[in-house]
């Protein structure tokens, strides 16, 4: 049995001690985040930086009668600056609020956490068992699940495959939970001995200043700073803010060396407040303005990996000028074909784009001068919760890409019958800049029939209905009249 998947569903179970109170998955996951934050310390005799009458032995001993109202006062002062001088506490409990209504039921819950087993040796323990809960509640909600926790697998074969090392600045411009920062940063452990082979002053920036990103949702955030810490990560330049803001230019968030990333899909509230982003500096949708951000935001020679819905490979106006700006500044070499159902959004269509910016500011010939295109979607099982998407699902990928984090090593074209294809830049010209390109004939039936439960089939007419109403915004923004549609899309979301 695996210590911490076992601890996951014990975990879990306890969520039935809540449900009375009508708290959601999510509600549940970012309570247990206070509790877990506050035992942990606990176990691994950690508590110094907590006021003593805000730790676990004060809830533990506290009357049932008391309990909820001295929980309610703790999770205020922990997120009060001037009651508490450590930054990552303060971010952690920074606005909490719980929404636990009885005593008995926090008193339950208290008692539950306690009695569990905690392999007090293994911090990372800790975060792995959390990691497996937030896993849980992208499973369980679904809706809008996929822009805070993107597959694990997917993550490890994209840090594996860009290969991130000490000393170098590593950027997520939408964290989520931080699957991204805590994957290269076990990456790069792993190879240095716990950083063991590092000097004192690299392993400092690597635990402190080495990750980078942005969070725009404050409950997401809380879960983001939660995760980390559970890893033994307390970056300096981890911010609650919109990367599509002014926020997005600070100097900390130029100049990365590596940017692994799974932006948000879909309508955002309007266009971006940046002054930089003159490509997409109109368009009322994420994604686009997302990947002009990442072209930006890298130094010259510095590599992405990107998540990006199918509109991104094919989209005119906006998107052909931006698909141009990446081939152009960019050595765009590969692109994944992902498979439908690796994320909870039912029928949402997502590759990775892999790219290195070119070593010249502003080429005078385009950096990209061939594209690798990978088709993992086609004639390949469904994948959901009963059928998960496995690492060995990626053998094949990882293979056929090769050992160079710059996309250079040897390659071979596989022809009309493989799933590994070459294409020059002349060819993509051709089909008007266009890199929605398939050649494999599909046989494997729509991933959709098998929905079985009305809410997996609203979610995916909603999916449907919003994606449509993305690109009827996407040509109202070309016309110059995109506000005409804000409302509407509110209303839908």
């Amino acid at each position: 049995m695996n210590p911490s998947g076992d601890l996951v569903n014990k975990l879990w179970r306890l969520c039935a001690l809540l449900r009375k109170d009508g708290v959601t998955y999510q509600q549940y996951v970012t309570e247990l985040t206070y509790l877990l934050f506050l035992k942990m310390a606990s176990e691994q005799k950690d508590e110094t930086r907590i006021p003593e009458q805000y730790r676990w032995s004060a809830l533990k001993r506290s009357s049932e009668t008391d309990v909820l109202q001295l929980y309610k006062r703790m999770l205020i002062d922990l997120g009060d600056a001037t009651k508490v001088g450590d930054r990552s506490i303060v971010a952690i409990f920074q606005n909490a609020a719980t929404v636990i209504r009885t005593p008995a039921n926090l008193r339950q819950l208290i008692d539950a956490i306690d009695g569990l087993h905690w392999f007090s040796e293994e911090r990372d323990a800790f975060g792995d068992a959390y990691e497996g809960l937030l896993q849980r509640m992208a499973e369980e909600t679904k809706r809008g699940a996929g822009q805070y926790f993107t597959p694990r697998v997917l993550i490890e074969a994209m840090v594996g495959l860009m290969q991130p090392q000490p000393g170098e600045i590593i950027q997520d411009p939408a964290a989520g939970t931080g699957g991204f920062l805590i994957a290269a940063n076990q990456y790069m452990k792993a190879r240095t001995d716990d950083y063991f082979e590092l000097s004192n002053r690299l392993k400092v920036f690597q635990l402190q200043d080495a990750l980078r990103g942005l969070e725009n949702v404050p409950d997401t955030y809380r879960l983001l700073q939660m995760n980390l810490h559970l890893h033994g990560i307390d970056p300096n330049n981890l911010d609650l803010a919109d990367s599509l803001s002014p926020a997005g230019q600070a100097p900390k968030f130029k100049n990365a060396d590596l940017i692994l990333t799974n932006p948000p899909f879909g309508p955002a509230g309007g266009p971006p407040t940046r002054d930089d982003l003159t490509i997409t500096d109109r368009v009322s949708s994420y994604q686009l303005p997302f990947v002009e951000h990442c072209i930006r935001a890298l130094r010259l020679g510095g590599r992405a990996a990107v998540l990006v819905p199918d509109n991104v490979l094919f989209d005119d106006g906006r998107g052909k000028a931006l698909r141009q700006m990446l081939m152009n500044r960019c050595n765009l070499h590969t692109i994944l074909r992902l498979p439908i159902g690796l994320f909870y959004a039912q029928g949402v269509k997502t590759n990775v784009i892999f790219y290195t910016r070119a070593n010249d500011e502003a080429p005078t010939t385009d950096a990209t001068k061939a594209v690798w295109i990978y088709d993992a979607r086609s004639n390949v099982p469904t994948y959901g919760k009963t059928s998960p998407f496995k690492a060995s699902d990626l053998a094949d990928f990882i293979a056929a890409f090769g050992d160079d984090p710059f996309g250079e090593a040897p390659r071979k074209d596989q022809g009309e019958e493989g799933r590994f294809r070459c294409f020059t830049r002349d060819q993509i010209a051709a089909r008007n800049d266009n890199l929605d390109i398939t050649w494999l004939k599909d046989t494997s039936g729509d991933p959709e029939d098998g929905l079985d439960t009305p809410e997996d089939i609203a979610s995916a007419i909603e999916a449907h209905l919003l994606a449509a109403l993305v690109e009827v915004r996407a040509l109202v923004d070309e016309l110059g009249e995109g506000v005409t549609l804000d409302a509407e899309l509110e209303a839908a979301e």
